[in-house]
Order: structure tokens, then C-alpha cells, then sequence
């Protein structure tokens, strides 16, 4: 739901009534991950997607049911070996899908509301609801926020008719989930402990956007910084020079920076999602800041220029003390091989290394590969490249 928050959250300041659709939990291979959502109001107008297209129309009849009898109900799409194109999922894996009416005077209104426009301004927050249980707690939610006590005096808004220990154990794990900047199910009991019976929560996150930090105001650049906005980084584009690093050259970049990239690099905040891309190739630039990137706890650090470059580069890091283990950790040169010539490109490139990193992907070419299109969290695990323990 928090994925579409910003529509969702028009519609709140419309005083609409919806339905939203959630993908909890996901067996196989699917198009959407759990927290994937569809809305449908009133109306009739639909917003997001659960399936990539195999199941909306039937979700979107269920989120219009759901509006006019309020009741939550849990849904489970899978293959139809019938008919590949009935109801069901062609890809062959299995979706649980939650809908829940947003009404007006119902009790769950607030905590969506409150939700909503936290997470369409871009600020930390987490919305936990019982996806199987009584009937009387199905849909139920508690909301927390980036910071304890933002809501009410317990850290958290809502909660589930009157059960305060199982509310102040979700609340406290969904706020790790959430600092984690993770979306996942947990399984409660209704007294709150984490017995496995007989409740199951989805915890929905919505963290601020992932920062990517490109280092060198070169042509190359100014087609990172476009796909890297077209990804949902966060992207801050930084150079000693300021003749080059201007806005004029850079248009889509969220932030322009003048400063040796070292400094800026040691003055600035990251995070285990955030993606360094140094395309200075100029060993005064490259050698301190990839001393600093490689020892911070960051998702990906990348570094352009050819071979003989790169290996220049490592002797240099090696002299001023960066280790093995440090310098495996340095993606170089930077990017995918697909031949890429011109600056998008290579842009394309580093992107695609990118997501790879970050979803466990090969690289490789699915055409006569035995690997999942979609894997599930333990292949992504076992096949993420230069993660970061």
C-alpha cells in the first residue's frame, strides 16, 4: 500500500473511500512482491497493480466488494493448469492477497491516513495489519514512525481492539522491520508473543529513498544521475570543479555539490542502501575518496576506468593502506559487460550492476539459464554480489 502512498494520500485529502489490495506473501515465481498494491475507490478508479496484469481483474472486484460489505478478506491467486489465462497467476507462482475497505469512521481510517502522508513525505514509517486471525481483528493496524513517540505515548497510533501486549509487540517489531527498511509477515499470538499461532501481521515499510552519489561532473555522469532519479535514487552529484558541477549540465540531480569528494564524502550521511559511483578516473580524486567509500557500510561502491587504470588505482590504495578484503569490495571497472559505448550506455551499465548487487541478480542472460526470474529471499541471499556483512 505504502508503495502508492502518494495517489492514496490525494484520495485521502479527497475524502474518498477505497479498498486497497496488498501482496502478502508471494510462493514461486510472481511479478509483485509482498507490499505490491492495487486501490480502487468509489468510484470505480484503480491505482497500482499486485500481478503485473495476470490477476487485477479479479482483485478489482474483490477491492469493489470489499467497499460496499467492509469486510477484510485474505485471497489466494495461483497457476490455473486449466487455463493458463483464467484467474490465476501464468507465471506459476502462488500470491496471498490482503484487501482492506479504508472507510470513512472506521477505526483502521486513521492509522491509514496518518500512514499515508508520512509516507508521501518521504519519512520513515511502517503500517502493521492482520492479514489472518479472528474476523473481528482481520485488517486491524497499528502505524510507527521513524522515531518512538511520534504517534501517541506507547510509540505507536491504532491497535487491535483492545489487546495491549499484542499491540506493543507488533509495534516493536514492526519498528525493527522498519529500520531495516523491510516489508515481511510475522506470525503472533494474540496474547503478543511470538508463538507462531494463530496470527499472521503484514508489516509494510516505507523508508526515504536510497541515496546514489556520483563522483565527477563527466558526460557519463549526467546519464547516471538520469537513470539513477529514474531508479528512485536520491542521486547528489559531486565535484571539486565548479565550472562543471552546475546545475545548468546537471538538471535531474536532487543535489549539486562543489567540494574535493573526499571531504564531502566524510561529511555526509550513508547507509547500508547507499550507492557510491566514482567517475573521476583521476588517481588525486580516486585515492582518498575510495580509501573512505570502501570502509563505510554501503550497499555498493564503483569506480570507472580501463583496466590498466584500475589496476594503477589498486596499487596506490594498497600504499595507503586499503586491505584485501577492503579492495574486494570495489567494483572496477565499473559496470556490466554489454558492450556499452556512448555515455548512456555505459550509464546502463553501472545501473544494471547496480540492481543486480542489490537483488541478488547473476547477470547473466535468462535466455538458457536455469536461474528464477523472481527468486525468493534465501537465492537472493545466496547470490547477492559484493554485499556488505
Amino acid at each position: 500500500m505504502l508503495d502508492i502512498a502518494e495517489e492514496l494520500n490525494r484520495w485521502v485529502g479527497q475524502g474518498r473511500d477505497f479498498a486497497v489490495a496488498t501482496v502478502v506473501a508471494v510462493t514461486g515465481s510472481a511479478p509483485r512482491q509482498p507490499g505490491a498494491a492495487l486501490a480502487v475507490d468509489a468510484a470505480g478508479t484503480a491505482v497500482g497493480s499486485v500481478s503485473g496484469g495476470c490477476v487485477e481483474g479479479a482483485v478489482y472486484d474483490l477491492c469493489t466488494q470489499a467497499l460496499q460489505d467492509g469486510e477484510t478478506v485474505l485471497e489466494r491467486f495461483g497457476y490455473s493448469d486449466d487455463d493458463a489465462f483464467a484467474v490465476g497467476l501464468t507465471c506459476g507462482g502462488i500470491i496471498d492477497i490482503l484487501v482492506t475497505p479504508v472507510r470513512a469512521g472506521t477505526p483502521q481510517r486513521e492509522v491509514f491516513e496518518a500512514a499515508l502522508a508520512a509516507a508521501a513525505r518521504g519519512e520513515a514509517a511502517a503500517v502493521a495489519r492482520i492479514a489472518e486471525g479472528p474476523a473481528e481483528l482481520k485488517g486491524s493496524a497499528v502505524l510507527v514512525r521513524g522515531e518512538a513517540g511520534e504517534a501517541d505515548g506507547d510509540g505507536f497510533l491504532g491497535g487491535f481492539g483492545g489487546h495491549p501486549e499484542l499491540d506493543r509487540m507488533v509495534a516493536e517489531e514492526a519498528r525493527a522491520l522498519l529500520d531495516a527498511g523491510k516489508t515481511g509477515v510475522l506470525e503472533v499470538g494474540a496474547d503478543g508473543r511470538l508463538c507462531g499461532e494463530p496470527l499472521k501481521v503484514l508489516v509494510e515499510s516505507s523508508v526515504p529513498p536510497p541515496r546514489m552519489i556520483v563522483f565527477g561532473a563527466i558526460d557519463f555522469a549526467s546519464a547516471l544521475v538520469r537513470i539513477g532519479k529514474f531508479l528512485g535514487y536520491h542521486v547528489t552529484l559531486c565535484d571539486a570543479r565548479p565550472v562543471f558541477a552546475t546545475k545548468q549540465r546537471f538538471p535531474e540531480a536532487d543535489e549539486i555539490v562543489v567540494d574535493w569528494p573526499h571531504c564531502y564524502l566524510e561529511r555526509t550521511g550513508t547507509d547500508g542502501r547507499t550507492v557510491l559511483c566514482v567517475l573521476t578516473h583521476d588517481a588525486k580524486f580516486d585515492v582518498p575518496l575510495l580509501r573512505l567509500a570502501l570502509r563505510l557500510p554501503v550497499a555498493y561502491v564503483g569506480a570507472m576506468g580501463s583496466r590498466k587504470t584500475h589496476e594503477d588505482r589498486n596499487r596506490r590504495l594498497r600504499e595507503v593502506g586499503v586491505t584485501e578484503l577492503e579492495l574486494a569490495r570495489l567494483r572496477s571497472p565499473i559496470g556490466l559487460d554489454l558492450g556499452a559505448r556512448s555515455p548512456e550506455e555505459t550509464a546502463l551499465s553501472i545501473a544494471a550492476e547496480i540492481v543486480a548487487n542489490r537483488r541478488g541478480g547473476s547477470g547473466a542472460a535468462l535466455t538458457g539459464a536455469h536461474i528464477p526470474i523472481h527468486p525468493d529471499a534465501s537465492t537472493t541471499a545466496a547470490r547477492r554480489i559484493g554485499s556488505v556483512a
